[in-house]
């Protein structure tokens, strides 16, 4: 690399690779140049760079680009590094810090929550949320969180059959959780009192990526004992302000956008 004027053509350079993985196929450079506002010389003397080392892949027959090996092996790469549970490490110890609570990294893994990463107080309650636990994503908050924020036709996709119940609480079918996920898509937040193991409750937030998609929830969790489901209505909105912003600091981190 040269001086700053190279900076402009990295910046399109990596315009055209966040094109070219964000559309399902391939697409023409006439497509490129007029999706990036780019000259039509400029888009084919990216494209054939890009080529040539390996992050995109000429179709000569379609006349389309698509991203290539390298662009595969990139990504590879950066699941190994595990960064997103790197980052979150120290939110969730800052946040835990605060409220005094055990926090949880989260992801959706199907029909089910998946937990990353977990950071505890200094007296810690014995709590089922352990990292590598999976529990069902339509009971838990953190689950929940990131389900409020997907199109109704992915949610419906991934809950086709019965629904799992643990403790006799929680929603018991598809229009019942859609109910849920309103409000909890309103409210900001998402609650969980009781619905995975008695006497315990979480309230959660999702994190975003950079196309202000869900992909992780950050949850706090602790003790609480109501009688019924019909009498548990509380919503914690101060302890939910800590853990939203403790989402919102994770997201910017990983150059996401809420």
């Amino acid at each position: 690399m040269g001086g700053s004027s190279d900076v402009p053509a990295l910046r399109r350079g990596l315009a055209v690779l966040r094109l070219l993985a964000g559309r399902p196929g391939p697409l023409s450079a006439a497509a490129v140049a007029r999706e990036l506002s780019l000259p039509r010389s400029t888009t084919y003397h990216l494209l054939a760079e890009l080529t040539a080392a390996g992050f995109a892949t000429h179709f000569p027959e379609e006349r389309r680009y698509g991203l290539g090996v390298a662009a595969f092996e990139l990504g590879s790469a950066y699941l190994r590094h595990d960064p997103l549970e790197r980052l979150a490490r120290p939110v969730l110890r800052r946040l835990v810090d605060t409220v005094g609570r055990t926090a949880h990294l989260g992801v959706l893994h199907g029909s089910e929550a998946l937990y990353l990463v977990r950071e505890q107080p200094r007296h810690p309650t014995t709590i089922v949320s352990d990292v590598g636990v999976r529990l069902p994503a339509h009971l838990t908050a953190s689950g929940r969180a990131v389900l409020s924020r997907l199109p109704a036709a992915q949610v419906r996709a991934l809950f086709p059959g019965p629904f799992v119940d643990r403790t006799g609480r929680g929603p018991r079918n598809l229009p019942a959780l859609r109910r849920l996920l309103a409000v909890e898509r309103r409210r900001g937040w998402a609650v969980e009192d009781g619905y995975v193991t008695a006497g315990f409750a979480s309230v959660a937030a999702p994190v975003f990526d950079h196309g202000e998609r869900p992909i992780a929830a950050i949850t706090v969790t602790f003790r609480h004992v109501c009688e019924t489901e019909a009498e548990c209505g509380e919503t914690w909105p101060d302890l939910a302000t800590e853990t939203r912003r403790a989402a919102e600091e994770l997201t910017t981190r990983i150059g996401g956008r809420a």
